[in-house]
Formats: C-alpha cells, sequence, structure tokens
C-alpha cells in the first residue's frame, strides 16, 4: 500500500451519485475448516453470507451487487438470493482457480458502475459505516483499502526459521475488505494481472497509483478457522442485541 508521485494521482473524480458495483468473492475452497463450508455455514442463526449480503442491501449507496462462489456452491448461492430477495443482486456467478479468478468474473458482471467495492464473503462483520467511509476516501484518491494497525510485534524471517527483521509497528497495517477503486483503475489492473497475488489494492500498487488507507475495524475479522467462526457468532449476536 504505497504511495507514488503526483504522476500517478487518478483523474478529478466524478458526481456522488455515480453509480457504486460490489463484487462479494465467496468462492474460496475453505481449506482450514474441517471440511466445512465456511459461506454457507450458519452464524447467529444466518448463513454467514447472509450477513455480508444484508449490508450491502442496505447500503443506499451501492446499487448492483455481484456475488461469486465456487461451481459446486452456485445453485446454493442463487437459491440463497431468491429466499432472501436481495434486490440489488443482480447475478450469482461461478468463480476461478485462485482469488483474483474469481475477482475477475465479478467485475466483468458489473454494469456501467463508476466505482466498485470488492469485500471478502468470509467477513461477515462489516457494516454500511465501513463501506461509506470507504467511498468517501476512494472519491479522492481512486484506490482505498480499510485497514488497521497491527497490534503485535511481526518479525520476518528467513527460510531457516531465524529472524532476519523485525520492523516498526508504526507503519505496519494490516490490510481488509472492503477494498474500494474507481472501475477502470482496478479493471487494468486485473487485465494486466501476471502474478498471484491475496490483494487487489497490489496489483493497483504495481500500476503506480496512489492506494489510500482508511480506519477499518478490529471487529471486521476473516472467518479461516473454526475458532474465528465462533468468534463471528458471537459478535454478530452482540449487534443484534443491540
Amino acid at each position: 500500500m504505497r504511495e507514488r508521485g503526483d504522476s500517478s494521482r487518478p483523474d478529478p473524480s466524478p458526481a456522488p451519485f455515480s453509480k457504486v458495483g460490489a463484487v462479494i468473492v465467496a468462492a474460496g475452497d475453505s481449506q482450514r475448516m474441517g471440511g466445512r463450508d465456511k459461506v454457507f455455514a450458519e452464524v447467529a442463526g444466518r448463513p454467514l453470507l447472509a450477513w455480508v449480503v444484508d449490508v450491502f442491501q442496505g447500503c443506499a449507496s451501492v446499487h448492483q451487487v455481484v456475488i461469486v462462489v465456487s461451481e459446486r456452491n452456485l445453485e446454493a448461492g442463487r437459491r440463497l438470493v431468491g429466499e432472501q430477495g436481495w434486490s440489488k443482486v443482480t447475478e450469482v456467478c461461478s468463480g476461478g482457480r485462485r482469488r483474483q479468478d474469481s475477482v475477475a468474473q465479478g467485475l466483468r458482471r458489473l454494469v456501467d458502475c463508476h466505482w466498485v467495492v470488492i469485500h471478502d464473503g468470509a467477513r461477515p462483520c462489516l457494516s454500511v459505516d465501513l463501506i461509506e467511509r470507504g467511498l468517501a476516501e476512494v472519491a479522492e484518491t481512486g484506490a482505498a483499502v480499510a485497514a488497521v494497525p497491527v497490534k503485535d510485534t511481526i518479525k520476518i524471517v528467513g527460510p531457516t526459521g531465524a529472524v532476519q527483521e523485525t520492523p516498526s509497528r508504526d507503519k505496519l497495517w494490516a490490510a481488509q475488505t472492503p477494498q474500494l477503486f474507481r472501475f477502470d483503475i482496478i479493471d487494468r489492473a486485473y487485465q494486466q494481472a501476471r502474478d498471484e497475488v491475496t490483494d487487489d489494492a497490489a496489483l493497483v500498487e504495481d500500476l503506480g497509483y496512489r492506494v489510500k488507507v482508511y480506519m477499518g475495524s478490529y471487529r471486521n475479522i476473516k472467518v479461516t478457522t473454526p475458532e474465528d467462526l465462533a468468534l463471528a457468532e458471537t459478535l454478530l449476536s452482540k449487534r443484534e442485541r443491540g
């Protein structure tokens, strides 16, 4: 998430009412979930994915939502959309082998969107405020990423297990989603992608664009293990109780 010089700044932002599309990436293989499919696992009485889509459905600034799932979950995803009646979801499509392949599939299905919000389907504890603050930031820079300062000391370790460096925490942030972009920027980044990445912003950085970090939330966890699922259950249950 490095910054570049003035030449990398995007063109002036459009009017604030420009159309916003969202791509929810939920095509992972859940390898660390002990055989459970995390995006359809029940959390606080609902499928994990439902918590994510509900937030985008309730965000007035978002106009279109595309959900990307694995091939085996395609029918389940479409069935869930029908059951929940999410009017903003225009398509549920299957993803690819890599995360970036899945995002690319979602981008292709957005229609006339000037801004794109990309979010992990395994992060169910986001809020409308987190999306709205990201849209305010991306209107200024063309690329913005939710992140939080790291709390732990980070060690850079070599192949033998020896510590090579202990970087200062002052400059270290843990990237989250949502990650937001002007459509033409992220579309170009994905068209030119060659190496495998786990972060959309990294592709934009490689093109020389300035990526702005804005404050995310420590509650905006990514569900990767069964322990994460239990934590998400606690967080979402508390939110429901107000």
